[in-house]
């Protein structure tokens, strides 16, 4: 029903679009090398860069890829610092003749990539949290259980765009034809934190306790780096 939904909307957005004949419009924002490394006690040493080849087939404009750590005391005596591991990937545009990448759709799904790199999806849902600075009240979100060998990750993931927060594939479809027909905006970003889950004891609520404390302060700024 939901597909149905969808497919028959962009339809409608298809003639809407091309009869009205929208100009692309792209939003001033700040870059990525402007965002801060440092939030309270998390820090982030060195933003990474893909390879020219991978920034081209995800269609990227600019982002935030880095792995972020926090010192938090000792357990026997060793001392542990969480990783969490955050992407931002902000596309100017999502369609391929405006140079958005290769196909409609260019902000590849994690849950659609992540089996492709060797990781198996042990648990996937959409879930209600809340971040201040995020939304107003509660928002859904992608939440993922991961594993591949003996390791395993949270992953929480979602769509901004044009304001919204958006977790189901489908909705941000959607969502894209009406902008487009609309405001002739397609820009949008896929955000995402990956939370290795390590130690022998509640090993999945230190990840979670993790995401929560970080993710809070990255999205309180994150307007200035995704437009509303």
């Amino acid at each position: 029903m939901k597909l149905a939904a969808a497919v028959g909307f962009l339809l409608l957005n298809l003639y809407v679009y091309y009869a009205l004949a929208t100009d692309a419009v792209i939003p001033p924002r700040r870059h990525f090398d402007q965002m801060p490394l440092e939030l309270g006690e998390w820090s982030c040493a060195r933003p990474e860069r893909m390879d020219a080849q991978t920034e081209k087939n995800l269609g990227v404009t600019d982002y935030h890829l880095c792995d972020w750590t926090r010192s938090s005391g000792k357990a026997n005596g060793r001392k542990i610092t969480p990783i969490v591991g955050v992407y931002i990937g902000y596309h100017a545009t999502q369609i391929r003749e405006e140079g958005g990448g290769s196909d409609e759709n260019s902000i590849h799904p994690p849950a659609h990539c992540l089996p492709g790199s060797g990781w198996d999806i042990v648990h996937l849902e959409t879930v209600e949290i809340d971040l201040p600075g995020l939304t107003e009240g509660p928002t859904r979100v992608r939440r993922l259980l991961i594993a591949k060998g003996n390791s395993r990750q949270l992953v929480y993931y979602w769509y901004q765009q044009a304001g919204r927060v958006i977790a189901e594939d489908w909705e941000k479809i959607v969502y894209m034809g009406w902008d487009r027909a609309s405001r002739g905006r397609t820009d949008g970003a896929l955000v995402r934190f990956t939370i290795p889950m390590t130690g022998k004891k509640n090993k999945e609520a230190a990840a979670e306790a993790a995401f929560r404390e970080l993710a809070a302060g990255i999205v309180s700024g994150l307007g200035e780096y995704v437009p509303r």
